[in-house]
């Protein structure tokens, strides 16, 4: 209802001029009464919507949905109120020119409000869609679908994030992820646990806000097995001295599973772990790494590593080492270092895969690629691991109802995208509420 109304007051102003020209009143009045309708078609843009929960980001979205809404619909209605007061108005020339650029005027601004109040708040718009939208404007038909699209995709933003947040305060007093030991997660090759682009997006900020003690590994982006093993054991000890616990619940995505089960079985940590939940980790190792080694000269090889070596170096890490994190993902490697990965009995083993359902499943090109290779060498995969090599422990399989697939990186909330039948939040949410429950 208050959409329609909204309309309504839109239409009135946009034919401010077919109105003065029919209606005989007094010119003071006009003036009057197109300088109110003015200032509240200013506030009309400006002006926020009440939403159920608290976020200055969604009540954007929602304004501009609204905007963008109220712009598409208008253009029917507006349309056939100018064709009728051209065919049945007397008005001169000069106020028929004027009822068209006003209106037209009147439309597009609403809808570039509305579209800068979306973009602003979304994030889940990608820079692909701006780019499409940039590229396709002024192509008939398809800046339409581009804009619809744009249109949809914030719109179900703004639905399931907010329910979200309603279910996340609803819940907020019941702790479900307060679990008796804290929480260490553990990232995978290639990445730093940094605080302004955390690897695990927003899944860390929902398990502390459902009551969770949220830890990381801070191993280096790329090293041996051994030596981001060593690196963890240190993590996890500072956990244990600075809370008091006597163990840790340790979730590892990709190589850092294997850096924890090395920790464990090698280092001494068993004694420390109660339980390791491994995400998309290639316990059988990745035939991928050797596929591509034997397809890359060397020199080149070589000339990669040094380039990562540097950049990351820079970046915090103090002594990485390229190959040997890659090499340590064979599986010739991993059939070496078997004998020093078994498992604790005093250890919980629990692990999750996900696959993607075709190349198209991801825009990560990397992933994409790897996705390919990885079918022709094995079958199904993420990306990078395939589903047998990610088996060990307890085994559970991960599906998303809908089209894409989950990808290596969307485990992760890698993109902080909503994908369609898989919310990446609540499954964290319900791994360790599980972890709680079973008295962990």
């Amino acid at each position: 209802m208050k959409k329609i109304i909204d309309l309504i007051f839109l239409l009135v102003f946009y034919n401010i001029i077919p109105l003065w020209t029919e209606l005989d009143i007094y010119n003071g009045l006009k003036i009057f009464g197109t300088a109110v309708l003015s200032f509240m078609f200013m506030i009309d843009l400006i002006r926020s919507e009440k939403i159920p929960v608290k976020s200055f980001r969604l009540r954007s979205v929602k304004r501009g949905t609204s905007l963008i809404w109220l712009s598409g619909m208008a253009v029917i209605p507006e349309t056939v109120i100018i064709i009728l007061y051209f065919i049945y108005s007397d008005a001169g020339v000069l106020p028929k020119i004027f009822s068209i650029v006003m209106p037209l005027f009147a439309v597009i601004l609403t809808f570039l409000v509305g579209f800068l109040r979306t973009a602003v708040g979304s994030k889940q718009i990608k820079l692909t869609d701006y780019i499409f939208i940039l590229i396709f404007w002024w192509t008939p038909v398809i800046n339409l679908i581009l804009i619809y699209r744009f249109y949809k995709k914030a719109k179900r933003e703004y639905i399931f994030e907010t329910d979200k947040m309603e279910l996340e305060n609803a819940r907020a007093e019941n702790e479900i992820c307060k679990t008796k030991y804290p929480i260490v997660m553990v990232h995978g090759i290639f990445f730093r646990d940094w605080q302004l682009m955390n690897y695990w997006g927003r899944v860390p900020a929902s398990l502390i806000r459902n009551g969770a003690s949220v830890y990381y590994g801070n191993q280096q982006s790329a090293r041996s097995i051994p030596d981001s093993a060593e690196e963890l054991k240190q993590a996890v000890m500072k956990v244990i001295a600075d809370t008091g616990s006597e163990k840790v619940n340790i979730i590892a995505h990709s190589k850092g599973g294997l850096d924890t089960r090395y920790a464990i079985s090698s280092l001494g940590l068993d004694k420390y772990v109660a339980t390791l939940t491994t995400i998309n980790t290639p316990h059988g190792g990745c035939d991928m790494v050797d596929y591509l080694l034997n397809k890359v000269s060397p020199k080149m090889c070589n000339w990669i590593a040094k380039r990562y070596n540097s950049i990351f170096t820079k970046l915090g890490d103090k002594e990485p080492d390229f190959m040997s994190g890659i090499k340590d993902l064979s599986p010739v490697r991993l059939k070496e270092l078997e004998n020093k990965m078994l498992d604790s009995p005093d250890v919980s083993y629990r692990s999750c895969m996900s696959c993607m359902k075709s190349v198209f499943s991801t825009s990560f090109l990397p992933l994409n690629l790897g996705y390919l290779i990885v079918k022709k060498l094995n079958g199904q995969s993420d990306g990078l691991v395939w589903v047998e090599s990610a088996k060990h422990g307890t085994f559970r399989m991960v599906k998303a109802s809908g089209i894409r697939g989950i990808s290596h990186g969307d485990t992760i909330d890698l993109f902080r995208e909503n994908i369609e039948g898989y919310d990446v939040r609540e499954f964290y949410i319900n791994l360790v509420s599980e972890l709680k429950q079973q008295g962990y």
